[in-house]
């Protein structure tokens, strides 16, 4: 009896469009409950993604938590600019299926990651959100929770237009997800969001 070969069922791109396994979405999932963040939009998460987005000069920011399943936007601004517009689609809202955009790849990785134009990358290219919904860029970083170290969350500005982020675009989405991580963990020591 032969082995089967081990190759004949590789493909070498099969790996490059998956959503990665997230092993602590479950524990992330309570520990989100336990902080007091749910399903509904949070005021003060909306006007944190404006900010964002007023930094850093991109017409849609976020601030996203993320389970098994899907992703939530607690925080959103999605105001554009004169001329451009999201495609309309499913995906163009507060939820979001886990396996579009690039913010689940920001909290398996536990990094932030800048995409100056996602059609340069395989691995992102072929994402949903660039043919469903228009994007060209993508600027995020995770939310580390002070309290147990677990990626909470992102947050994460996108473009239709490629831009170039640049090293100053990285260091600002990073020093803003610490400004925000800081500011959940003083709400939660305020008795909860």
């Amino acid at each position: 009896m032969s082995a089967p070969d081990p190759y004949s069922q590789y493909d070498p791109t099969s790996h490059l469009l998956l959503t990665p396994e997230d092993r602590d979405a479950p524990a992330r999932v309570a520990r989100l409950r336990d902080i007091g963040i749910g399903d509904g939009p949070v005021e003060e998460f909306d006007d944190f993604a404006a900010d964002l987005a007023r930094v850093t000069n991109a017409p849609f920011s976020m601030v996203n938590f993320i389970d098994e399943n899907r992703q939530y936007f607690a925080g959103l601004y999605a105001a554009g600019r004169p001329g451009m517009e999201l495609q309309p689609g499913p995906q163009v809202g507060r939820v979001m299926a886990r396996d579009h955009g690039y913010c689940p790849h920001v909290v398996v990785r536990r990094k932030a990651l800048v995409l100056e134009d996602v059609c340069d990358y395989p691995r992102f290219a072929g994402n949903p959100v660039v043919d469903e919904i228009g994007i060209r860029s993508y600027m995020g970083a995770p939310l580390i929770d002070q309290q147990t170290g677990m990626a909470l969350g992102t947050i994460c500005v996108v473009d239709t237009d490629t831009r170039p982020w640049g090293r100053a675009g990285l260091e600002t989405i990073k020093s803003m997800a610490q400004q925000l991580t800081e500011r959940i963990a003083e709400m939660e020591r305020k008795g909860g969001i």
